[in-house]
């Protein structure tokens, strides 16, 4: 992995983690298989201007689709679940 950029693909928006927002300061992103807690710290830091208090990592695995008479696999995918210090906030949906 080259740079910080490329540890966070998308903010995860869901109503599950929308509520975690609302009561503990917690956001979801997708990030890549290969990073670690320290990258996604250091990227979540670097691309928002915040002080990270925890990281949260999970491994989703692919999940089976039948397609007509075949049985596809999805790929599996890596969330992380961010908590940041009280009083600061994300951006996510700014242009929206």
């Amino acid at each position: 992995m080259s740079s910080l950029k490329d540890v966070i693909v998308r903010p995860l928006i869901t109503e599950k983690v929308s509520n975690a927002t609302d009561d503990g300061n917690v956001y979801g992103f997708y990030v890549d298989l290969r990073s670690n807690k320290n990258r996604i710290r250091e990227a979540v830091e670097w691309l928002y201007k915040v002080k990270v208090i925890d990281v949260k990592t999970m491994i989703n695995p692919g999940k089976l689709r039948r397609r007509k008479q075949r049985v596809l696999k999805s790929s599996k995918w890596k969330k992380a679940l961010v908590k940041i210090e009280s009083g600061q906030k994300i951006e996510l949906l700014k242009g929206v």
